[in-house]
């Protein structure tokens, strides 16, 4: 059960990390790039500890499935960014496939 608690934790911090690289503007502006490099360094010492005991391929396709449909919707909310019917179908899949390592595979439930 942590090891789900620490997932969903560097799944939130690699959210807040890649949302504030955009505003970071290529590094030139200090506190959202401050910002992004302690939200990345703690998303990835959150999925370290994940991998003590969630397998690798599994852990990982949760943390950037989640992850990508995370930064999409904060893409079309805060930056105005539309996703045309290819991009939307293709983050249906991840979803798909997210729900169905969750939901069917024994992989994900170590």
């Amino acid at each position: 059960m942590l090891a789900w608690i620490y997932l969903a934790g560097a799944i939130g911090c690699e959210i807040i990390a890649t949302s504030a690289l955009k505003a970071a503007d290529g590094f030139t502006k200090p506190l959202p790039t401050a910002i992004v490099v302690l939200g990345y360094v703690a998303s990835f010492y959150c999925l370290s500890v994940v991998l003590r005991s969630i397998p690798m391929g599994v852990a990982y396709a949760i943390w950037s499935g989640i992850g990508i449909v995370l930064i999409s919707i904060i893409g079309l909310v805060v930056y105005k960014q539309r996703l045309d019917a290819p991009a939307l179908a293709a983050i249906g899949l991840i979803i798909a496939g997210t729900l169905v390592i969750n939901l069917l595979s024994k992989a994900g439930h170590s």
